[in-house]
């Protein structure tokens, strides 16, 4: 469901993507083309800075936000989502946040105040907050990240965590096409 927030903003959603039915998409919302948008999820973009005014929550194009997603920004701040990227089911953005290219975000975690770098991963249960996470880097599992000084434990992505995530985008891909298919034939 596309929903205008109180300032009067309506979401803007590629008709190249797929938003399903139980998702809702309210006020300040730019999706690119071929994201998947999975059910129940909600990205809601209604509140305003000390001026009045709010940022868009812009989610990039081949990026798939999946099953009970949560994407929500603090006093109208951006958040923005790159290209190719996958949020896996239940897990929680909220802004100001900026996540890279290509980075795979796990089951059940919370990003907040922060910015991901291209490539990374972050397995599932893991709270990353007020930090930035270079280029690269592979949180492991319930994993939780709030200071530079946490990051010295942190390896880098492997070559299996890269494969990973390109599977989990090019499985999105073919959901985009089969629902619009469905649909078109409805």
């Amino acid at each position: 469901m596309l929903r205008r927030n109180p300032s009067g903003h309506m979401p803007t959603v590629s008709k190249k993507s797929f938003v399903d039915p139980t998702a809702i998409i309210c006020g300040k919302v730019i999706v690119e083309e071929n994201v998947f948008i999975g059910p129940y999820a909600v990205i809601r973009a209604d509140e305003v800075n000390e001026q009045g005014q709010m940022e868009a929550i812009t989610i990039k194009k081949d990026t798939n936000i999946q099953d009970g997603v949560v994407i929500h920004s603090k006093a109208g701040a951006a958040v923005t989502i790159g290209e190719r990227s996958s949020i896996a089911h239940r897990s929680i953005v909220h802004g100001p946040c900026t996540i890279g290219d290509d980075v795979f975000i796990g089951f059940n975690s919370v990003v907040f105040n922060t910015q991901i770098g291209d490539g990374c991963v972050i397995r599932h249960n893991c709270v990353v907050d007020g930090i930035n996470l270079p280029n690269l880097f592979h949180i492991p599992p319930m994993t939780n990240i709030g200071s530079e000084e946490d990051l010295g434990n942190i390896l880098p992505v492997t070559p299996d965590f890269v494969a990973f995530s390109a599977s989990v985008v090019s499985a999105n891909h073919a959901l985009v096409k089969g629902y619009q298919k469905m649909t078109n034939e409805l």
